[in-house]
C-alpha cells in the first residue's frame, strides 16, 4: 500500500486524545492486559500484552475511524464516507458509519479474504470489489469520492484518524502505570503516533519502539532520510502493516516521538503468532504479533516493564494454516528430508520403524521413481515430520544415520 495525504502538519497535543477518549466511551471496549509468563522469562522483565485484538471488529481501527467520522460537518455526513482496504480498516469504518448513522462504501481488492470482506458486509458498508491490490482499490475510491462529494476517510494519515488510536496509550498507562517500554507494530504510523503523543506527554521516560516487517520497511530509510520515502513492491506476510511509504503527518510525530523502529523476519513473525496462540490462547494476525516477534528476535534489548500492543486478530483461517505450518519449522517442530531406498517391498516399512523408535510424527511421504539421478533399483523419498524441536530434530537424524540412511535434502 502506498498512501499518502499531502497538505501541512497538525501538531496532535494529549487534549486531542483525551477528548477522542471521551469521544470513544461506549464505543470502543478497554480491552485487557494480560501477562506472559513466557515472554517475561525471556527478556527478564514483566511483559504484558495489550489485547486490541479484541476490540470490536477484531482491531484498534475503530477508534480512529470512529473519531474522524464523527467529527464530520452534517453535510459531510449526507454525502457519506468511503474508503479502501483489505480487512481492518474497512471494518473500522463500516462499523464507526453504522454507529453514526452515516452511509459508507468500502472500496475492497478482488482478492481480498472473504471473511474480512463479509465482515466488512456485515457491518454495514457498501462493499465493492476492485482491482487486484489494496492501492487499485484506493484509487477507485478516491475517484468516487470526487464524484460523488463522499468524504475519503484515510486508514492513518489524519489528525483525528491519530488522536483515536491514541487512545490505546492511555488505557496503557491506567493498566500498567510502572510502564517502561511500550512496543507496536508499525504500518503508516497512526498506532504508533497515536500512542507517542499520549504517552510522551504524561510520561516522557516510557519508551516507545515500532516495530516493522523486513519486506515492508519504509520507516528506517525515510527517518534516515529525513522524510518519508517509498519502499518499492512491499512484501510480506503482516498485510496490516503492509504500507509502502509513511504519511506526512505519522511521519513527523514519529520521527519525534518514537525512541525506535525495528524490523523483524517473516519467520518472527510466524514464530510471534504461534507464540500467541500456544502460550498467551489469543488469536492474532502477522501484523498483530510484529511487537511479539521483536521481543523473540532480541529479547534483552528492552527494559522492562514491557507492553507489547497485539494490534488485530483479523487472520483469514487458511492464511493461518500456513503460517502456523511455517512458524511450527521455524521452531523445528517441522522437518522435511529426502532420502534414497532400494526398490523392493517392505523398505519404506522399515524405515518408518526407525522413525517410529524415535517418535517422530510421519504427516506425508511422498516417492519419485523417475528421476535420471536415481540408479535403475532405487527410489527417493520424501518426508514431512512433526517433531517436538531442535534437540528432537536432531535426535531423528542421528537415528537415520546409524540405521545406515543418508539423508540428501
Amino acid at each position: 500500500m502506498s498512501f499518502r495525504t499531502p497538505g501541512p502538519f497538525h501538531p496532535l497535543i494529549l487534549d486531542d486524545v483525551r477528548g477522542a477518549q471521551k469521544m470513544l466511551s461506549g464505543v470502543a471496549r478497554m480491552t485487557p492486559m494480560e501477562g506472559s509468563r513466557y515472554l517475561s522469562g525471556l527478556v527478564g522483565a514483566p511483559v504484558h500484552l495489550k489485547c486490541e485484538n479484541l476490540q470490536r471488529t477484531g482491531s484498534f481501527k475503530l477508534r480512529g475511524a470512529y473519531v474522524r467520522i464523527s467529527g464530520l460537518r452534517p453535510e459531510e455526513r449526507a454525502a457519506g464516507v468511503v474508503a479502501a482496504s483489505a480487512g481492518n480498516h474497512a471494518q473500522g469504518v463500516a462499523l464507526a458509519s453504522s454507529l453514526l448513522g452515516v452511509h459508507s462504501t468500502v472500496f475492497m481488492p478482488q482478492g481480498a479474504p472473504l471473511p474480512k470482506v463479509a465482515a466488512t458486509r456485515d457491518y454495514g458498508a457498501d462493499v465493492r470489489l476492485h482491482g487486484q491490490v489494496v492501492d487499485e482499490s484506493l484509487a477507485a475510491a478516491q475517484e468516487y469520492a470526487y464524484e460523488t462529494g463522499a468524504v475519503f476517510i484515510h486508514p492513518f494519515d489524519h489528525p483525528d484518524i491519530i488522536a483515536g488510536q491514541g487512545t490505546v496509550g492511555l488505557e496503557i498507562l491506567e493498566q500498567c502505570p510502572e510502564v517502561r517500554t511500550i512496543v507496536v507494530g508499525v504500518g503508516g504510523g497512526g498506532l504508533a503516533a497515536g500512542i507517542a503523543v499520549a504517552v510522551k506527554a504524561l510520561r516522557p521516560d516510557v519508551k516507545v519502539i515500532g516495530v516493522q516487517a523486513e519486506g515492508a520497511a519504509a520507516f528506517p530509510p525515510s527517518l534516515a532520510a529525513g522524510r518519508p520515502v517509498s519502499v518499492e513492491a512491499p512484501v510480506t506476510m503482516a498485510d496490516g502493516i503492509k504500507v509502502g511509504c509513511p504519511g506526512d503527518v505519522t511521519y513527523t510525530i514519529v520521527e519525534e516521538l518514537v525512541d525506535e523502529v525495528r524490523t523483524v523476519s517473516e519467520d518472527a513473525l510466524s514464530s510471534a503468532l504461534l507464540l500467541c496462540l500456544e502460550r498467551a490462547k489469543q488469536v492474532v494476525e502477522p501484523a498483530g504479533a510484529s511487537p511479539v516477534a521483536a521481543l523473540l528476535s532480541e529479547p534483552r534489548a528492552f527494559q522492562g516493564p514491557v507492553v507489547a500492543v497485539l494490534s488485530g486478530g483479523n487472520v483469514d483461517p487458511l492464511l493461518m494454516q500456513r503460517i502456523l505450518r511455517h512458524g511450527m519449522a521455524a521452531a523445528g517442530r517441522y522437518l522435511s528430508l529426502r532420502l534414497r531406498l532400494a526398490d523392493r517391498p517392505g523398505a519404506l516399512a522399515t524405515l518408518l520403524g526407525v522413525l517410529s523408535v524415535v517418535d517422530a510424527n510421519v504427516l506425508d511421504v511422498g516417492h519419485v521413481r523417475t528421476d535420471p539421478r536415481l540408479g535403475l533399483t532405487e527410489v527417493e523419498v520424501e518426508l514431512q515430520l512433526e517433531t517436538k524441536g531442535p534437540e528432537h530434530c536432531a535426535e531423528v537424524g542421528a537415528a537415520l544415520e546409524e540405521a545406515g540412511y543418508r539423508v540428501i535434502g
